[in-house]
């Protein structure tokens, strides 16, 4: 089954608004002609200002995160509320960084990723191992637990909204990347797991990312893997020069 390739930036905290306008006019220019699905995740408080750029185009806009709840008494906190009235069309939900440096275990990810589907939200749900888990063996059990709790309740309709993002959290932000053999090890495990939980036909359908210090250099050999299908990109996002030619990687 073909699936479309789908690459996107998560521009962590990173660029001021006229940063981020600048950059996310270069990549409209340069991405129109662009054969894959693509999408930008900039900060919160630069969505206002990205949104009306990417209008209209074929970059969907991303969020890094949502509260847990709808509305209320969560200072510091952004609602999908506030979310859809900016434009925003998917959300990243459960990244390594969320997970491990602020604590948010797979029940908490998964309510995040209910409650975005119910607001018509598509979702990345990132999934990783640690080093010590990879070196321990665990990695396939790590991602198959974090995507069979990440998905608890979400129906084949919500799944087909729903991309998977494989994130080995020792390749994040190293350097160090996964070979294409380890990653896409990796990716067919998780296919397996959906296939378990949802059958083949939607096994065969989803997309599942790579993300781990992707770059120009790496792209095509990763998106040649049967099982790898796009990437979900963080420094190399940074910059037109390197987002670009991930993006429309040969």
């Amino acid at each position: 089954m073909a699936r479309n390739y789908y690459i996107a930036g998560n521009w962590k905290m990173h660029k001021t608004r006229a940063e981020a306008a600048a950059l996310a006019k270069e990549l409209v220019e340069a991405l129109k002609d662009g054969k894959h699905k693509y999408l930008v995740a900039p900060g919160f408080t630069l969505l206002e200002t990205v949104a009306p750029i990417v209008k209209g185009t074929n970059i969907l806009l991303g969020a890094q995160n949502c509260a847990v709840e709808e509305q209320g008494a969560h200072t510091g906190e952004v609602s999908v509320l506030q979310l859809k009235d900016l434009g925003v069309q998917a959300i990243i939900l459960g990244h390594s960084e969320r997970r491990h440096n602020y604590r948010e275990d797979d029940a908490l990810i998964n309510k995040k990723v209910l409650l975005a589907l119910k607001h018509g939200f598509d979702v990345i749900l990132c999934v990783g191992e640690l080093l010590e888990e990879r070196e321990q063996g665990r990695a396939e059990a790590v991602c198959e637990r974090q995507t069979t709790e990440g998905l608890k309740g979400v129906t084949a309709g919500g799944l087909s909204r729903v991309t998977i993002a494989y994130e080995p959290v020792w390749a994040i932000g190293t350097g160090k990347t996964a070979t294409p053999e380890d990653a896409d090890a990796i990716h067919g495990s998780i296919r397996n797991v959906v296939e378990k939980l949802y059958g083949g036909a939607e096994a065969a359908k989803i997309i599942i990312q790579y993300g781990g210090s992707v770059k120009p250099e790496n792209a095509t050999q990763l998106m040649a893997k049967e099982n790898i299908d796009g990437a979900l990109v963080g420094g190399a996002a940074l910059k037109a020069d390197t987002f670009v030619p991930i993006a429309k990687f040969a």
